[in-house]
């Protein structure tokens, strides 16, 4: 334990020496640049200068957006508005305008303007506290003299002119020391939610961003409703009608040659009654395929397990769900569809020997992750049956991360937010 403490406070003195890097070099710059290209615009050089630095401001505030959740386990949501994109100079004083309009521009220049102060004093306190210990026994053990002779100088409130007082640096240099070895991560954790009160989103920003989100997964959820619909007519028209179809004709040569060949008609009825075996096949297919009665009857659990029962590839599946507990029907439906598609994704992609399953309900959110120790390289987007997965849970704001280096493993790991009863 205490070993672990210890590495915990020399991690934050490193990362707050990192974090006193970044303030200095990062928001000093983007924010004296952004400044001077914004008062520059009425002169027409910052409407071509602004959107490449308020952009460029962006991916720094994100990228402390992403060490605040990495290190401190502090994630800092973000709602930036669409910037349009259009060509020539009718686009580039578009995408000026939408910046300088957005809330969260000054948002982000309000953020760096603290940064380079108070943030920048809270980064360089926990390195600060362990160097410290490194200066006063360096004077302790005789860099003094050379000090003292040019008339002395401070250890913090210590004037350093004898040996007397640079041992009492020493000893005010490890006592800080060991304060940091306490108070350090608590130092780290405060810069960030210092960033944090600065950077998150207003609450009206917010529900603005989950309109446009839930207006996007609505528009999703229609289009794949209408794609399912064409796909049930088409099953319904190439399959069982058809062979329903067939059918009718043949029971109608049955009528007319049951007297005169009877025979031929117990041949036609034999066909007949294939037929309608292969129909009622196919119906109670499609009927799995709309909603799998597993899943209606015993819950998801057990659906995802019949489901990985089915596969040529070993698939474990680990549940960890309160007992009897189930999601809403249309949140159980969309959760079984969507690893049903990952895990097909898996199979015909992954070249994998092992597939695990773990569904979890915790937060308020269903997670499932899908892993398999596949090639790797899966990811959502480019029209991948991935990206049908995001759409999917998108509809009851769920989301979908991926992660998938070249040479694997693969974990694909999907929450949505619901209660169970």
């Amino acid at each position: 334990m205490k070993a672990t403490k210890a590495r915990d406070a020399l991690l934050a003195g490193v990362r707050g020496f990192a974090l006193t890097l970044i303030s200095m070099v990062g928001s000093v710059t983007l924010f004296t640049l952004a400044v001077t290209s914004i008062a520059l615009i009425p002169v027409g050089l910052g409407v071509f200068t602004t959107p490449l630095i308020i952009e460029r401001v962006r991916v720094h505030a994100d990228y402390r957006r992403e060490l605040a959740a990495r290190w401190c386990d502090m994630p800092i949501p973000s709602a930036y508005r669409p910037v349009p994109r259009r060509p020539g100079l009718v686009g580039w004083v578009e995408r000026c305008t939408a910046l300088l309009r957005d809330p969260a521009t000054w948002h982000d220049l309000r953020w760096m303007l603290v940064d380079m102060n108070a943030g920048f004093v809270t980064a360089i306190l926990p390195p600060t506290l362990l160097l410290y210990i490194v200066y006063g026994w360096v004077l302790a053990l005789g860099v003094w003299r050379p000090i003292a002779d040019a008339g002395g100088d401070w250890f913090l409130f210590i004037h350093i002119i004898s040996q007397q007082s640079a041992y009492q640096a020493a000893a005010l240099g490890t006592a800080l020391f060991v304060l940091g070895m306490f108070v350090n991560p608590a130092l780290l954790r405060g810069h960030f939610q210092l960033t944090r009160s600065l950077l998150t989103p207003s609450r009206e920003a917010q529900l603005e961003q989950r309109v446009d989100r839930l207006t996007e997964t609505r528009h999703d959820a229609l289009d794949t409703s209408a794609a399912e619909l064409r796909r049930i007519e088409r099953d319904l028209h190439d399959g069982a009608q058809a062979r329903l179809v067939a059918m009718g004709m043949n029971l109608g040569t049955i009528e007319a040659l049951v007297e005169k060949d009877p025979a031929k008609a117990k041949q036609l009825l034999a066909m007949a009654r294939e037929s309608s075996a292969e129909a009622l096949t196919e119906l109670r297919d499609l009927v799995r395929g709309i909603h799998p009665p597993v899943l209606a009857e015993r819950g998801l659990a057990d659906a995802v397990r019949a489901l990985a029962l089915r596969l040529p590839v070993p698939t474990e599946v680990s549940v960890e769900l309160p007992e009897r507990a189930r999601a809403e029907a249309p949140v159980e439906s969309a959760a079984y569809f969507a690893v049903s598609e990952v895990l097909t994704n898996a199979v015909k992609h992954a070249s994998a020997d092992s597939i695990w399953v773990d569904l979890t309900h915790e937060g308020g959110a269903l997670r499932i992750s899908v892993g398999d120790n596949g090639k790797g390289g899966a990811r959502a987007g480019a029209g991948t049956g991935l990206s049908g997965v995001e759409r999917r849970l998108g509809t009851f704001d769920g989301i979908l991360a991926v992660s998938s280096p070249a040479g694997g493993p693969t974990l694909v790991t999907m929450e949505i937010p619901c209660e169970l009863s």
